[in-house]
């Protein structure tokens, strides 16, 4: 698949719009809302089994019971299937880097090197070059599938799902006119959306998105540091909650985990290879004192994560990472191209092409695991200034406006890397592909439910076997 920018990078800004509206021919904007699985649609449970081959074992129950909490949930775990239905559909061959997971808990409050609080999304496991539609539908599905969690209408589902991708639509076309540099250099800082928010929302929306901006600026890593570590004979160590954070030091009593630490420090020292040399300085200004494997998010359960603590000039000056198993992306097999000799290099790569500003300590590297198998992670500092939303407990209004903060947010992101030009005339000033993606919403957001009944059935059956959520 090709990249809009190679293709029309030395178009005029006329024939870059001639380009986004043939796009049509290929996929119509209509054509969107279309979505009808057959009958020789895949097993959607053997989907999620395939993915937990490769997954610590007696982590892989906690991720079914995660998913089965509800369609929501579910739903944020079921990337890999999701991609295996795009696969399907008619594309528009407009390709974006794609973030590949873009569901509504991945569009947050984050830390800027500068300090600054941003909003911008935050994971990027499944990163890959892609039709830019499949970002735009999965972010679309998602808020029908919060909407209907939260007992919404049919018209409040709708309502909201429209005023998402026309943020989008809208943005995109405004990047459009915009010079390259303009398009690079935007961001959504906290400053702005409280702009935004003061001249089109309520009071009680404007306070409560100030209290989430005030609540993220108190999540630092110190906050981390408090939560996640305690004082010991042996100074500073990570507190023990297994199985969500369990030391290294009480999986070393597990003769099967004889030389984790070697292999953990080996992480450190070949992530350390991947940031620029000032960085690399200031990392050295740390001694690694403690190590813990740690559960994370819902379709992430299972994978190889690790917390590392790090130490400066003492006890109260800390340093926390997080090494993160990157595995290939669900949309790989979809795409036809993009393939990675390190998946974690993939991983940062697609992080730093979207977002407008990314952790100093973003890095990756391989590690030749005690199993035989080699394995690939990325590496960044663990909660640095993350405000985190619950669209599942919003009411119609609030989730409205969350829905437009990430579809303009969403859109900033693709114009870094793709051509903004043609995706604007692809989109038109109209509300054509606005109207398609609500339809399209409604009808996947009932095959999630079916899915998540799947997955369910296949508990009862003892085909999967489940943990507790939240152990």
């Amino acid at each position: 698949m090709t990249t809009p920018m190679s293709l029309t990078a030395s178009l005029s800004p006329a024939e870059r719009a001639a380009y986004g509206r043939n796009a049509r021919k290929r996929a119509s904007r209509s054509c969107h809302g279309w979505f009808e699985p057959g009958q020789e649609r895949f097993d959607p449970v053997e989907v999620v089994e395939h993915q937990s081959a490769t997954r610590v074992p007696e982590l892989v129950p906690l991720r079914y019971g995660r998913m089965l909490e509800s369609p929501f949930r579910f739903y944020r775990g079921a990337a890999a299937i999701m991609a295996a239905d795009f696969g399907q559909l008619p594309n528009t061959g407009l390709t974006v880097q794609l973030c590949g997971d873009a569901h509504p808990l991945n569009f947050r409050l984050l830390a800027s090197p500068e300090r600054h609080l941003v909003f911008d999304i935050n994971d990027f496991d499944e990163t890959l070059a892609g039709p830019f539609e499949w970002d735009v539908k999965r972010l679309a599905a998602g808020f029908a599938i919060a909407a209907r969690a939260n007992g919404f209408s049919v018209a409040e589902q709708n309502r909201a799902v429209r005023e998402c991708v026309r943020a989008y639509r809208t943005r995109m076309r405004r990047f459009a006119g915009l010079r390259v540099l303009d398009v690079w250099y935007a961001q959504d800082d906290a400053d702005r959306l409280r702009d935004l928010l003061d001249s089109s929302v309520s009071k009680r929306a404007r306070r409560r998105a100030a209290e989430a901006a005030a609540r993220a600026r108190t999540r630092t890593h110190l906050r981390a540091f408090a939560e996640l570590t305690r004082v010991t004979a042996e100074g500073r160590r990570i507190t023990p909650d297994p199985p969500l954070v369990t030391p290294l030091r009480d999986l070393l009593a597990d003769p099967s985990e004889d030389g984790r630490e070697k292999e953990l420090r080996t992480v450190l020292e070949g992530y350390a290879r991947t940031l620029s040399s000032e960085h690399r300085h200031l990392l050295r200004r740390y001694r690694l004192v403690d190590m813990a494997r740690k559960v994370v998010g819902v379709g992430s359960v299972g994978t190889r994560c690790w917390i590392l603590l790090l130490l400066g000039r003492d006890d109260d000056d800390p340093l926390l990472l997080q090494a993160k198993e990157a595995q290939e992306s669900v949309l790989a097999a979809h795409t036809g191209g993009g393939r990675y000799d390190n998946q974690g290099r993939r991983v940062v790569s697609g992080q730093r092409l979207l977002q407008t500003t990314s952790d100093i300590f973003l890095g990756w590297t391989h590690v030749a695991g005690l199993d035989g198998r080699g394995r690939d992670f990325y590496v960044r500092q663990l909660q640095d200034w993350k405000g985190i939303a619950r669209p599942d407990t919003m009411d119609p209004g609030l989730l409205r406006l969350f829905g437009h903060l990430c579809g303009a947010s969403l859109a900033r992101a693709h114009a870094r890397s793709g051509d903004p030009v043609a995706l604007a005339a692809y989109l038109g000033g109209g509300d054509r592909f606005d109207r398609a993606l609500a339809e399209f919403a409604q009808t996947y957001a009932d095959q999630n439910e079916r899915d998540f009944e799947a997955l369910g059935s296949a508990a009862r059956s003892g085909r999967i076997r489940v943990g507790d959520p939240r152990p």
